[in-house]
Parts: C-alpha cells; sequence; structure tokens
C-alpha cells in the first residue's frame, strides 16, 4: 500500500516535472468546454496514450523509444493545428465542417446535440497528442516502475504501480482544469474577454510547439524545475531502498551460515560452454555462481580469479557458472557475448541471462556478484563487488572439504593479468560515469544535454576534476550518445591509472577510426592495450576499450576522444 501511495503522489507531482511545463497550455485552452464533452475526452485520450506508451517501453524495449518520437512529430502538427483553430475562428470552421458532415449523416436528427458529439473527436486527439508528449519526461518515479517492469516482467504488482502514477497525474491535470476554468470564466465576467483569451490560449500553444520543437523544453525547464525533481527523487528513494551493499573492495559476510537455496537456472535464453544446468542435476557438487556482463570493467577484472578457480578444482567437486546479465543493450546480443567468452577464455558453462530470469530468482543487485553453493544446494556465502578473492577462495576449500572431497588443493592461485583485466591501482579513482542522459553525471557543455535530438555539442572551457563534455553534432539517448558528423569529440578531466570507454561501432557495423589525447599529446607510453602510442584506435565491436594506461605518477588528466569517422555510439567511462 505504502508504494502505491508513493506512486499516485509521484503521478501527481508530474503536472511540475520538467518538460510537462509546455504542455499546460493545451490543457488550460480545454478549461472552459464542457466536461462531458471536452474536458473528459481528452483526459481519456491522453491516459490511453500514457498508458500505451509505458507500457510498450516497459515489455517491449528500446524500440518503443523511436515509435514514440514518430508519434511526438504527429502530435507537434495536432498541437499547431489546434492552435491555429484557437487564433482563427474562420479556419477552425473549415477544419471541423467535415466532421460535422459526418455526423450529420449518422444521424436522424440535425440538432444541436450533433454538433455537441462532434467535438468529442477532436478534444480525443488533443488528448491523445497531449499523451504523447506527456509520456517520455514523466519523471524518476515512473523511470523507476518501468526499469522494475523491464527486469522483473509482468505481474499484478507492476500494473498497479503504473495504474497509480497514471491516476495521481489524471488528478493533478484534473485539477488544473478545474482551477483554469474557473480563471477563464472570471475573466471572461470581468473583462469580456473572451475572444481575446482563446487567441492568446492560441499563441501560447503555438509558442509550446515551438519549445518543444526545439528542444528549449529540456533545456531552461530542466533548470527552472529542479525542485520539483528532487521531490520526485526523494519517493523514488522511498519506493527503492537498497537491501544489499556493495563498494569497491566488495562486501563479504562473515559467517558461512545458509543465507538460501539454490534458486532456479531456468529462463535462460542460450548456454555455452555446457546444455543446460540445473540445481537438481548439480547436487552433491559445490556451486560458484558469477553474475557478470562482458563491458562491466569490474567484472573484467574479477574474471581472472574465477576462471582460475574453476581450472584449479574442476576436478575435485567444483562447477563455476557465469550468468551473464546485460546492462546495455548490446550485451543482450547473444553473438557478442560469444565472443567475449571467446576472447576471455572462459570455458566454464555460461548461462546468457538476457531476460534477468535468473538475477531476480537470486534477487542480485550487481555485477559483479558470486554465490557460494554447498553440495546440499544451500547458498553458504556472497560476495558482491571486486576484491577479497583469497578469502572467496578459501570459502571454496571449506565447502569442498565439507562435501567430502579429498586431497583440495591448499594455497591461493596465482593469478596474473595484464589489459583490462588486469588489478585496479590503489590510487583514488574517478567514478564510473554514463553518457546517456538516463543516468549521466558531471556533465559541463554549455547548454547541458539535450536529449533525443541532433544537436552541436561545445567543450567546456575549464572543466574540473571528474567532469566531461562533448564537442561536435552528437544525439544523446538515455543509454549512449551517438556521433552524426566526423570529427566530434569527448573530454574528461580525471585521476586513475586506467582510462576505459565502452563504444561500439554505428548499426551497419562499419569501423570507427579515433585519435586519442591526454593533456593535448600523444600518450606515448601511457596508451593502453586498444591505442597505439600516437593515440590512434579503431571501434570495430561493441565492448569495453582500455585507452588509457598511466605508467607513472597518477594525477589529474586531462583526456579527448576525437573520433574521425561518423556513427560512433559512446556508452560509459569507466577507471581503474
Amino acid at each position: 500500500m505504502t508504494l502505491l501511495i508513493l506512486a499516485y503522489l509521484g503521478g501527481v507531482l508530474t503536472i511540475i516535472s520538467p518538460c510537462i511545463l509546455p504542455v499546460l497550455p493545451f490543457v488550460f485552452a480545454r478549461a472552459d468546454r464542457p466536461f462531458a464533452q471536452s474536458v473528459l475526452p481528452m483526459l481519456i485520450g491522453m491516459a490511453l496514450t500514457f498508458a500505451a506508451v509505458a507500457t510498450l517501453a516497459a515489455v517491449a524495449g528500446s524500440w518503443v523509444v523511436d515509435a514514440n518520437t514518430y508519434g511526438r512529430a504527429v502530435a507537434m502538427v495536432l498541437l499547431a493545428v489546434f492552435g491555429l483553430t484557437l487564433i482563427f475562428p474562420k479556419f477552425a470552421d473549415r477544419l471541423m465542417a467535415p466532421l460535422v458532415g459526418i455526423g450529420a449523416k449518422l444521424s436522424s436528427s440535425a440538432s444541436n446535440a450533433d454538433a455537441e458529439r462532434a467535438s468529442v473527436l477532436p478534444s480525443f486527439l488533443l488528448g491523445v497528442a497531449t499523451g504523447f508528449l506527456w509520456a517520455p519526461c514523466a519523471g524518476p518515479v515512473l523511470g523507476l516502475i518501468l526499469t522494475g517492469a523491464a527486469l522483473n516482467g509482468a505481474n499484478v504488482g507492476t500494473t498497479l504501480l503504473l495504474l497509480a502514477y497514471a491516476a495521481g497525474a489524471i488528478t493533478s491535470l484534473a485539477l488544473a482544469l478545474a482551477v483554469g476554468g474557473r480563471v477563464f470564466a472570471a475573466m471572461k465576467r470581468s473583462l469580456g474577454a473572451g475572444e481575446l483569451i482563446r487567441r492568446g490560449l492560441g499563441v501560447a500553444v503555438l509558442a509550446a510547439v515551438v519549445v518543444i520543437c526545439l528542444g528549449l523544453d529540456t533545456g531552461f525547464l530542466t533548470r527552472i524545475s529542479l525542485s520539483s525533481t528532487s521531490l520526485e527523487q526523494s519517493l523514488v528513494d522511498r519506493l527503492k531502498p537498497s537491501t544489499k551493499s556493495a563498494n569497491a573492495s566488495g562486501t563479504v559476510k562473515d559467517s558461512l551460515g545458509v543465507e538460501g537455496g539454490f534458486p532456479s537456472l531456468d529462463g535462460a535464453t542460450a548456454w555455452l560452454n555446457s546444455p543446460p544446468l540445473t540445481p537438481e542435476g548439480l547436487r552433491g557438487k559445490v556451486v560458484v555462481i558469477d553474475f557478470w556482463t562482458y563491458s562491466c570493467i569490474n567484472c573484467l577484472r574479477s574474471i581472472p580469479y574465477v576462471r582460475a578457480w574453476a581450472e584449479k578444482y574442476k576436478d575435485h567437486g567444483l562447477v563455476v557458472i557465469g550468468v551473464h546479465t546485460p546492462e546495455f543493450a548490446f550485451e543482450r546480443n547473444a553473438d557478442n557475448v560469444r565472443a567475449a567468452v571467446s576472447s576471455l577464455k572462459i570455458g566454464y558453462p555460461v548461462a546468457i541471462d538476457n531476460d534477468y530470469k535468473i538475477w531476480r530468482a537470486f534477487d542480485n543487485e550487481y555485477w559483479p556478484a558470486h554465490y557460494f553453493i554447498d553440495a546440499q544446494g544451500h547458498i553458504r556465502h556472497s560476495h558482491f563487488g571486486e576484491g577479497n578473492y583469497d578469502e572467496s577462495e578459501r570459502v571454496i576449500q571449506q565447502l569442498l572439504a565439507e562435501a567430502g572431497n579429498k586431497d583440495v588443493p591448499a594455497g591461493i592461485a596465482d593469478v596474473s593479468a595484464s589489459g583490462a583485466e588486469a588489478a585496479p591501482s590503489e590510487s583514488d579513482q574517478s567514478p564510473e560515469t554514463y553518457v546517456g542522459y538516463n543516468r549521466a553525471d558531471n556533465f559541463v557543455s554549455p547548454g547541458g544535454l539535450v536529449p533525443d535530438e541532433s544537436h552541436v555539442y561545445a567543450a567546456a572551457d575549464t572543466p574540473k576534476l571528474n567532469q566531461w563534455s562533448l564537442a561536435g553534432d552528437w544525439t544523446d539517448t538515455g543509454e549512449h550518445a551517438s556521433l552524426n558528423q566526423a570529427g566530434g569529440q569527448i573530454m574528461y578531466r580525471f585521476h586513475a591509472r586506467d582510462l576505459h570507454l565502452v563504444l561500439g561501432p554505428p548499426p551497419d557495423g562499419k569501423p570507427v577510426r579515433f585519435r586519442v589525447t591526454v593533456d593535448g599529446a600523444a600518450p606515448e607510453e601511457d596508451h593502453g592495450a586498444d591505442v597505439d602510442a600516437g593515440g590512434q584506435g579503431v571501434v570495430e565491436g561493441q565492448r569495453l576499450y582500455q585507452l588509457v594506461r598511466q605508467v607513472g605518477a597518477i594525477k589529474d588528466r586531462n583526456f579527448t576522444i576525437e573520433f574521425l569517422d561518423p556513427g560512433v555510439q559512446v556508452f560509459a567511462f569507466t577507471f581503474g
């Protein structure tokens, strides 16, 4: 019940969220019309459109973003026409004439009721257009609900939360209409300026259309609406409190008491290096479950240890299972995962968990996460994040001994890793930084990020530590930024030994050449595994690229990458 109330309140706050404000002129323009013929159809149209877009977003994934983009274009046309009808009455009469004519043919009476009934359709269409504008910018509470739906699948709880959120949003807009109606009625009584009000609203509607088309609603309005966003974010914190903890060095539970049973491994979309495995079939074996994804730097640095355990104890009763659960959309591609498994020399079974079913069965929250299961099928130990590998290996040895395995190898595996798999430095590191606007922080190009539209960015003059900027023509989406024209750049002021960037080629797969500089010069001996000493490299696949590895003293450095070909997709910075 608490979650439903919080979702409802999040919907109520929609009325003052960024990019909702330009929609309000469309709402107020109907405020003085009859409720049943005008206001109610508009609210129904808006709610139905919002529900459709939100449901598709939860179920169908990223393709709905493109569909909604087309819907927004149609909405812009509809709303512009509506604004013109408010300013020019004769245009409205001509526009409505076909609808009135159809209504007359379908009815045996030519009474005034026919004209009132005909007005329902344009009000409904206005609501549909408003819903397309409202759905993609309804705030972090809705984002949390949809993310939960995407990860947890369709269920009654998610449906109820979406309904509660929509009810809250409709409540706030209905109140706005009620207040607007009283305001307009009072102005008409005192000033007799109904015609002037109507035309003024028409101008406001057209101005709002221009604001949305130019993307100004996501810049200026975001800045003036920060207070409402922070209110919603506080609700997000209440909606999903963290139940587990992890940090850079990892956390380990002290005892080997039973933490739970062996959850189901059903739901994997494919298995690599093995036929499908089950808890029942693994009874009598000690099992290590490693949740990972191939562009995660923390996962890559833990894999050498997991690989060493699998090799060292494979003849003594240990089974290691990697569960590849994707973070980015490209990590759902089974061919990409197969290539990563091959390049990382992973020989143990890997379950491709594209639908997050195994992730949910374990109630997991982190990459990497390791679960240690004894021969009786009980989870006896868990570890989240990097580090504490010696203690984890001792847990394996203890569980193997408990299972009656003789001559369990002693000592700790000697692991030597290079490239992106090498252990991180001891120096303080810059934080993981996402480029897509859904999770972007510390972006300092003038004007901020412009969501889902081509925009020419300029670099920040004097970035501070951990700030980054774009230069050139980019389109920033919720997950990544795509370069529209060759010559685009990304700048980041960082403090770490290593700098990595998750990159992908354009959809057509053409390689993208790039050039890296550190403090304005070629990296030379500080180049990463995917760059030569002159800073030259090529993006040929969707993965994590190591671009900088400093060999001297670690200090604050200015990193720049310039892409010499268009189409590259940039996802996230990670450091080590």
